[in-house]
This record gives C-alpha cells, sequence and structure tokens, in this order.
C-alpha cells in the first residue's frame, strides 16, 4: 500500500480560492465575451463567425449556404459554446434593422422590427458576407494581426482583425460583463471617417472639434435624434450619458390624421401600437379618435393617429405621445471597449478615435513591412533568374551533365538557394527571349514599389497620409449619408390629466364619517342627500370636474385628490381611509375646491391663521401634507375661501364668548404651512382652560355684510353694523348682542343683502 504524503497536495484558504475563481472568470466574461475591441469592434463570437465565413469562401460574391453550415464551423473550431447563442449572433450581424452597417447578408427569414427574435431556425436560413466585411478582412492574410491557437491548438485563428474602419463605432455594440457593461450606438461611416482625417491633421483636437465632423450617433432608422448639442458634447468627453431619438411623422390636415413614418431604434410598431391603444381605452386621448397601423411592403412604418377633428392641435397630441410612448426613446451611451493594451476602459470619442488610429497606424505598417518582404524576396528571386538567362547555355549544360545541379549553380554564378531552387523550378516555354523582358520590367516595377515602401515606412508623416487616403477611399466605397438627422426639439411633455378631462361644475360632500362624493352641478342639495345609518353633512365644496378637491384633517394635514375620481353622488360614497391615509385619531373635518391660485383662510380655535393658496394644498402623497400647525388640545376652524376681487376685504373673527373682531384682510401674511398669526386676542388662562376659544372665520368682500348664527337663530349685519366689532388684527373684539353670544357660524352677506 502507497503512502500518499500531503506534498502531493496543494493546500490554501477558501477565501483565496474563491477570489482567484471569481476575478478568473470575471476576466473571462469581460474579455472574452461581454466587451467588444477597439481594434475591430467585434466580440469573439463575432469575429469568430465572420473568421469562419470568409474560411468557408462566403464573400459577397458567393453563393449563400446554409447557415447551420456557418454555426457548426464556428462551434466546432472556435467557439465552444452552445449553438443557440451563437446563431443569434450571427442574425444580429444579418439585420439591417440592427446593425447600421451589416457584416452578413442573409436570404430567408432573419427576423423584423416588430419582433427582431422572430427569425427562423438555422437549418431554414442562408447566408454569406456583405460587401462591407471586406473591410475587416480585406488585410487579413497579409500579415497584419497576430494569430493564437483555438481552443483545441489544432487550428490559428486572428486574435483581431484588421479593421481598416473604426468599425467600433459604426456598428457599436451593448454588452453586460461582471461589474462593467458597454453601449455603444452606430455611427455614420463618413462621419466617422471625417473625424479620424482631422485627428491625423490635429492629433491634439479635442472631442469639441472631432463633434463638429461627428456629431451625433446615426441609427439604422430615420428617426430623429433630439438630444442637445452641448449634451451631446458633453456624452463625447465623458464617454457615456443618454441619447434620445424621437419618431418622424407628417399631419395630414385634410384627413385629420397624424401619419408617423419613422420609429426610433430598437422601437417595435406593434408595441407602439399597445401603447396607444392602452390611452385610448383607458380614456386618455379624447383628442383622438381611431388608431392604425397601415404599414406595408412598400411603406414598412406607417402608423395612423386618428384625430376628432381639424381643431385639435397636433402638436400637443404628438408631445403627449413622445412622453407617454416609445415613440420617443432614450439609449444609454457607455463607450466602453477594451484597449489595445487588452484592458477595458471607458474612452472619450477624442481617446476612441486615438486607439483606433494607433492600431490603424501599426497595421498599415505591419501590412507594408510584409508587402516589403515579399517584394524584396522576389526582386531577389528574378535577380537569379536574369542570371540565369544571360548564361542560358551554360545552365542547361550544368543541369543535363551533374546529377545535383543545385549546388554547382549556386557556387558557379553565386547564388543563394533560393534563387538556384527558382531557376531548376523554371519551365522550358519560359526560355524564350521575351520571358526575359518581362522579367526585366517585373523587376523594374518592383524596385519602384520597394522604394515607395521604403519611403513611406522611414515617415511617418507620409504613413499617416497613407492611412488617410485610404480611409477616405473606404469612405467612398462604403459611405452613405445620415439616416437620423439631428434636430433640436423642446423636451416632450405629457398632457395633465386634469386637462383631458371636460370641465364640468361638480359639488364635492364630506359626511361626519369622513365618506366622500362628488355631485354633478353646484345646485345640489348637500344636506338633504342620503348618508349611512348613523352618518350625516358634515361639510361640502363648489368645484370643477378637471380640478382636484382638498380635505383638511383635524391634525392639520390636507389631502387632494382628483374630482373625477370620486365616486358619484348617486351611491353614499366610500370612506376617505380607502384612498388616503390619515394619522390615528385624525378625523376629516373640510373639504375645499376650486381654482388652484385661489386662495383660503385656515385657523385654529386658538386663534391662529393665515392666508394660502389652494394649490399649496395640493399633494399626491397618501398621507397628505401637514399645512395648519394646530396647538395640543385645539382643533381647525371651518377654512374660508378669500374672493377673488380682495381689495378691501376684511376677515371676521368669532370666539365663544360672544365678542367679534373685523380687520383688514391684508392684516393677515399669506404662507405655505405653519401656525399663523394672531387673529383675536383671547387670554391665555382663558384659553388654556379652553373658557374661550375662536369659534369661527368668515372674508367679507368690500362693503359685504355679516350674517351670524346662533343657535338656531341668526342675524343679518349690515356693513354700517360691523363698525363697533372694527380694529386692529389680534385685539380683543367686542360682544355681541345678548341673543347672538353663542356663535356657530358666520358668512359674508352681499352688499345691499340686507
Amino acid at each position: 500500500m502507497t503512502d500518499t504524503t500531503a506534498t502531493e497536495f496543494e493546500t490554501q484558504p477558501l477565501r483565496e480560492f474563491t477570489e482567484r475563481a471569481y476575478l478568473d472568470y470575471s476576466m473571462y466574461v469581460i474579455l472574452d465575451r461581454a466587451l467588444p475591441h477597439v481594434a475591430d469592434g467585434l466580440k469573439p463570437v463575432q469575429r469568430r463567425i465572420v473568421y469562419a465565413m470568409s474560411e468557408l469562401g462566403l464573400s459577397a460574391a458567393a453563393k449563400y449556404k446554409k447557415s447551420a453550415r456557418t454555426v457548426g464551423d464556428v462551434l466546432g473550431k472556435y467557439h465552444p459554446h452552445g449553438d443557440a447563442a451563437c446563431y443569434e449572433a450571427m442574425v444580429h450581424m444579418a439585420q439591417p434593422f440592427t446593425y447600421r452597417y451589416p457584416l452578413i447578408d442573409g436570404q430567408g427569414n432573419w427576423g423584423s422590427p416588430d419582433d427582431p427574435k422572430s427569425f427562423a431556425a438555422m437549418r431554414y436560413t442562408e447566408a454569406r458576407l456583405t460587401p462591407y466585411a471586406r473591410v475587416l478582412l480585406g488585410e487579413l492574410g497579409q500579415g497584419t494581426v497576430e494569430w493564437g491557437p483555438n481552443f483545441d491548438g489544432a487550428l490559428q485563428e486572428p486574435e483581431r482583425l484588421p479593421a481598416r474602419l473604426p468599425n467600433v463605432l459604426l456598428n457599436g455594440g451593448s454588452g453586460i460583463a461582471v461589474g462593467m457593461a458597454t453601449d455603444i450606438p452606430p455611427h455614420n461611416l463618413g462621419e466617422a471617417v471625417a473625424a479620424c482625417s482631422h485627428l491625423i491633421d490635429r492629433p491634439e483636437a479635442p472631442t469639441a472639434e472631432l463633434c463638429e465632423h461627428l456629431p451625433a450617433p446615426d441609427f439604422p432608422t430615420a428617426a430623429e435624434v433630439v438630444t442637445p448639442r452641448d449634451e451631446l458634447h458633453r456624452i463625447y468627453e465623458r464617454g457615456h450619458g443618454t441619447v434620445r431619438a424621437r419618431a418622424r411623422w407628417e399631419y395630414e390636415r385634410e384627413a385629420a390624421q397624424i401619419v408617423v413614418h419613422a420609429l426610433p431604434y430598437q422601437v417595435a410598431g406593434a408595441k407602439v401600437m399597445e401603447q396607444i391603444a392602452g390611452q385610448l381605452q383607458a380614456r386618455k386621448l379624447p383628442m383622438v379618435d381611431d388608431l392604425r397601423d397601415e404599414s406595408d411592403h412598400d411603406q414598412p412604418v406607417r402608423i395612423v393617429v386618428q384625430l376628432r377633428s381639424k381643431r385639435q392641435d397636433p402638436e400637443r397630441v404628438m408631445e403627449h405621445l413622445f412622453a407617454t410612448t416609445d415613440l420617443e426613446r432614450g439609449y444609454r451611451v457607455h463607450l466602453n471597449a477594451i484597449g489595445l493594451d487588452g484592458r477595458p476602459q471607458v474612452f472619450s470619442l477624442r481617446g476612441l478615435l486615438t486607439e483606433w488610429l494607433a492600431f490603424r497606424t501599426e497595421t498599415v505598417r505591419r501590412r507594408l513591412r510584409w508587402r516589403l518582404e515579399r517584394v524584396e524576396e522576389r526582386l531577389h528571386i528574378l535577380e537569379g533568374l536574369l542570371t540565369a538567362y544571360l548564361n542560358i547555355d551554360e545552365v542547361i549544360a550544368i543541369i543535363r551533365e551533374h546529377d545535383e545541379p543545385k549546388p554547382v549553380l549556386m557556387e558557379r554564378f553565386g547564388l543563394t538557394a533560393a534563387q538556384a531552387e527558382a531557376i531548376l523550378e523554371l519551365r522550358l516555354r519560359h526560355l524564350a527571349r521575351l520571358e526575359e523582358q518581362k522579367i526585366r520590367a517585373e523587376q523594374g516595377e518592383l524596385e519602384r514599389e520597394r522604394d515607395t515602401l521604403r519611403a513611406t515606412l522611414g515617415s511617418e508623416e507620409r504613413l499617416r497620409e497613407q492611412v488617410r487616403t485610404e480611409l477616405l477611399a473606404d469612405a467612398e466605397a462604403y459611405g452613405d449619408e445620415r439616416r437620423s438627422p439631428l434636430v433640436h426639439r423642446e423636451p416632450a411633455r405629457a398632457i395633465d390629466e386634469t386637462e383631458l378631462m371636460p370641465s364640468e361644475p361638480i359639488t364635492a360632500v364630506l359626511s361626519q364619517k369622513g365618506w366622500v362624493r362628488a355631485a354633478k352641478g353646484h345646485e345640489v342639495d348637500p344636506v338633504g342627500l342620503s348618508y349611512k345609518s348613523g352618518d350625516g353633512y358634515l361639510d361640502h365644496a363648489h368645484g370643477r370636474s378637471n380640478q382636484s378637491v382638498v380635505f383638511l384633517d383635524s391634525h392639520g394635514r390636507a389631502y387632494a385628490l382628483p374630482a373625477h375620481t370620486l365616486p358619484s353622488a348617486r351611491s353614499q360614497g366610500e370612506p376617505l381611509t380607502k384612498r388616503l391615509s390619515p394619522p390615528e385619531q385624525a378625523r376629516f373635518q373640510a373639504v375645499l375646491a376650486g381654482e388652484a391660485q385661489g386662495r383660503w383662510v385656515l385657523a385654529s380655535d386658538a386663534g391662529y391663521g393665515f392666508q394660502v393658496p389652494l394649490q399649496e394644498l395640493l399633494s399626491r402623497n397618501r398621507a397628505g401634507k401637514a399645512v395648519l400647525t394646530v396647538p395640543a388640545g385645539s382643533a381647525p376652524l371651518a377654512p374660508a375661501p378669500v374672493p377673488a376681487e380682495a381689495q378691501g376685504a376684511e376677515l371676521a373673527v368669532a370666539s365663544s364668548d360672544g365678542r367679534l373682531l373685523v380687520f383688514p384682510l391684508e392684516e393677515l401674511p399669506e404662507m405655505a404651512r405653519g401656525k399663523g398669526n394672531k387673529l383675536i386676542g383671547i387670554p391665555a388662562q382663558r384659553l388654556r382652560s379652553r373658557e374661550e376659544v375662536a369659534v369661527a372665520v368668515a372674508v367679507l368682500p368690500a362693503g359685504a355684510g355679516l350674517y351670524v348664527a346662533a343657535g338656531k337663530s341668526g342675524k343679518r349685519l349690515g356693513a354700517e353694523q360691523l363698525e363697533p366689532f372694527r380694529a386692529a388684527r389680534g385685539r380683543r373684539g367686542v360682544q355681541l348682542p345678548q341673543g347672538l353670544r353663542r356663535v356657530a357660524r358666520l358668512a359674508a352677506v352681499p352688499a345691499g343683502g340686507g
């Protein structure tokens, strides 16, 4: 039995092992799966698909071949992963609505803009490379890139493709790795080449200058890029941000219809139709009568929004749809790619183009060196052949007389092994005098090419000019016009829900137990409505169906609900606690409605209050918002509306001791929240013991009288009769006549009302 010692095993802490394993996995995902390389703009699977297709001879001029054949070669030779993921990557490179410059020319069902994943199985589709793919593959066999072993070491594959254009920008790409992601939008080929050319001329040019040539992404669709230029400059400077694209449309006035004819990138027409139809069903688009999809082969995108009449504003309708549907969409920009040093980083536009130009310059240098070596090798051979032609009879004699003529030729004429081998491989028909002339002509041509190559390799300026010339030639061959126009548009704003509602008069009614309902019109008798057993009328307010209704609770908190959402007065309503969340022990005490700019007087029975615009009481929070600070043991009074014409208005305040004070309303400040200012002077001891408190307030328009309700009786006091009660704010007030001292309510009486 063999003794196994501990030295045969490696022991390490679990923490170190898991950390290293996770980091290895992370780097694999980042470098070999998710992020494109700045050199050719491709991820490994994309690069292997394009290379495998070139090895299968599937050039743009070749016949189509089944996609399954390509996928099989990719998986079997270079990419040992799932066939579904590989085929999907191949499909994306063939979809003209996904790639700005597709690399694969597909035949069959390769998906549609409405459903990019609706492509047929790979056994049904066929594919070949597009002419644009030559940009990536044309220089592959010319010593331009490094090669490495495939996954099993049986074959060699290129580590990068020698891209003649900045494909990393042209087709963009997206991916999610471990701890990082990339989102590079597509760009126009001609604009990218113009920016590269400018950077070759001015290597220190800032990003702002480059943006003059490459101003914005250029998506495969014709939707407008509406991000402002200064924001685009910041995005390209930082390397991240958001670009917004908006659908293009036109208004056919005679038919009163809006026609959308270009959708944003990666937006499905069916999804947009569903979003608009949902708003129609929810009655959020009352100005729209119908919605149709009239797209066909001749017009791939034609979505018709039929308006109810020619009086509707199409600009406002589309602004709402841009804000609420995918007719306008934002695209995250994150220029994250693997640099020439093999490390991922977020580039600015200038950094990305500088990095790619460094790669392209080195690629051209390597190609020229490779070509120079081939030229010099051929000149060397031609020199040997010319020697043979000048001594043809002696060469033939040596070949006929010697069993091993190669060393003899080398010794006799001072030839190298390669030259001697080339002479021995000559065919008899090439011994004609005409061949000598051809050799001399080829020699002269190659010598001129050699001199040009040496001059270019020896001058950085000439090398840069060579790069620029090739870029411009490729732009001429493959460039096209910008598809996504860059247009300045104001930010879209959705139509407020209240704007969509009809403006009808309503009366909001609040019951003693906190139930609410709304009746149409202002002529309703809220007291005479039917209430649940044990419940009864508490308060009501007049407003309109497109306004908000505000509720005030006993803690001084305000809550708001859209008027059109309140239940009908034909029922007994619903409890407010179903939709609002007041504090425990709080009860609703008042309801307010009207114009948002309208002012109200809020006060507590401690004798303090202030003016507040109704809009300050609006809150979308279920828990409302604190508005009136109510001292401990006190309670809010019924709010009093301030008339639109408040010039000369007065505020009347009554206490439980039967005292009345009238002072100018302008003495009471306007506040958004708080305790307020003193309205009527109540002795502190009497207030603390609750012997005397404020019981009612009322705002009196200029020249108006006052109705004082006391018990079951009441009395109207004319403007002249209020003179004894007028004083400055905060005074003690004057006692009312004996029968009116138990004040229950105050109300303004219009001038001349008796």
